[in-house]
């Protein structure tokens, strides 16, 4: 049997492990450690932030080590997940299918969300569990005809016991993350290297030989059959790099901005998380409770139990790249479409009778990163790049060929089974079965 390295753990990653253990002898490699949930009382922390040592959002990691944090010279900040899981482990959970411009290229992924709806739980049984400021945040939204949607949820929230974690690792493991996708694919005999970074691929005569790891005590070089990269979209991209495969400037990162306000015993940081949208062309809105602005931005310094928050998630221009650092700044469009979306906000809290002058921002941070190596029209059967050696596929957001402005974990899911299906079906033809139907 063959043996192939998956590069990352997350929503691309260990879909992939799961998808060819069995046909390849699969490694997967995660540059962090095994997820644990965060096991900080929050309360004792907002006791501390008075203390006025949570200076920098880059801090958290110490608290938390599986949120790696990072800033753009424009001071924008970046979280990614770090451990088993990757983002997964730090999402809200959500469950949209964000397709229309891939079908726009002729890439139908519909069995892929089938399969998908089979295999993960994708309900919205926590809207009968909403709080009571849920509830006259959505009438609000009906109101002035926005149309607001329950946001469907991956997992078990008929048992969630609203204590406001989700984004620090489901104490209860209500929220589905792929971490049960690499459990799956580990029951199957998969292998699982944690608290190794990946440097670079090892590129021989156009064919890709191995990983060049490193770990605590020195670097080695892992070969393999099949290389999959699917370290996420501000990894991967450096990777190639490092391997001689440069990506393009086109990085999305999908930008989020909170506006709040004081509502007395609002308790917004006790429930679900994004419990809803409002969806615009360019931006999305949700009640979202932002815990970095909550610790880290001095507009916040009230108790969490007072505070309500609207997000502005935005589907931001493809400008930007990463290497030794990241480069991110927003347009000029991008911060017009940013406005429209504070603006928005700003209605919603006056129709529940919050004036403009008791608003207050958040700070600016991204978590969705990609579109660094975009599918196109070329890539839409075969999803991998002319660059890359025939033995090494990119199965993440890199792939995404612009910002969704929506939660992207679903799609990128049924990306990577995609590639996963496109690559069984390579190997299969080179070994003579029947073929495997797209």
């Amino acid at each position: 049997m063959k043996s192939a390295i998956v590069i990352g753990s997350g929503a691309a990653g260990a879909t992939v492990a799961r998808e060819l253990q069995q046909i390849f002898e699969v490694t997967v490699i995660e540059a962090g450690k095994p997820f644990r949930p965060f096991n900080y009382s929050l309360a004792s922390l907002e006791h501390l932030r008075k203390s006025g040592l949570f200076i920098d959002e880059r801090a958290i990691r110490w608290l938390f080590p599986a949120m790696h944090v990072r800033k753009t010279a424009a001071r924008m900040v970046l979280v990614n997940g770090m451990g088993t899981g990757g983002t997964t482990a730090i999402s809200t959970g959500n469950a949209l299918r964000m397709d229309r411009d891939l079908k726009g290229m002729g890439i139908d992924l519909d069995a892929e969300f089938e399969e998908i709806s089979a295999e993960i739980p994708i309900s919205t049984d926590h809207q009968h569990k909403w709080k009571k400021i849920t509830q006259q945040l959505f009438e609000a939204c009906s109101a002035l005809n926005l149309n607001p949607q329950p946001m469907p949820k991956m997992g078990h929230y008929q048992d969630c016991a609203h204590c406001g974690q989700c984004i620090f690792g489901c104490p209860l493991s209500v929220k589905w993350d792929s971490r049960h996708y690499l459990q799956d694919a580990l029951d199957k005999g998969a292998q699982l290297i944690t608290n190794c970074q990946v440097k670079k691929i090892i590129i021989d005569n156009g064919n890709a030989q191995g990983v060049k790891i490193h770990k605590r005590f020195g670097s080695t070089l892992l070969p393999a059959d099949l290389i999959v990269l699917a370290a996420g979209g501000l990894s991967t991209p450096v990777i190639l790099h490092n391997s001689g495969i440069e990506c393009q400037h086109g990085l999305f990162v999908d930008p989020v901005l909170c506006v709040a306000t004081e509502w007395r015993n609002a308790h917004q940081n006790k429930e679900v998380a994004m419990p809803f949208y409002v969806g615009r062309e360019h931006y999305m809105v949700s009640p979202y409770f932002d815990y970095l602005s909550f610790f880290f931005n001095k507009n916040w310094r009230k108790p969490a139990r007072n505070i309500l928050s609207l997000m502005i998630k935005l589907a931001d221009t493809n400008a930007g790249s990463i290497q030794h650092k990241v480069i991110k700044t927003l347009s000029e469009r991008d911060k017009e479409h940013l406005q429209q979306g504070v603006d928005l906000c700003t209605e919603i809290f006056g129709k529940m009778g919050i004036g403009k002058q008791d608003i207050f921002l958040g700070t600016l941070n991204a978590g969705h990163p990609g579109g660094m190596l975009p599918l196109t029209e070329t890539e839409s059967k075969t999803f991998h790049h002319a660059v890359l050696p025939d033995n090494l596929y990119v199965a993440d957001a890199t792939l995404i060929p612009k910002s969704l402005g929506y939660p992207p974990i679903l799609t990128i899911i049924a990306l990577a089974k995609r590639v996963s299906k496109v690559i069984k079906q390579e190997h299969t033809t080179q070994g003579g079965h029947d073929e495997i139907p797209l």
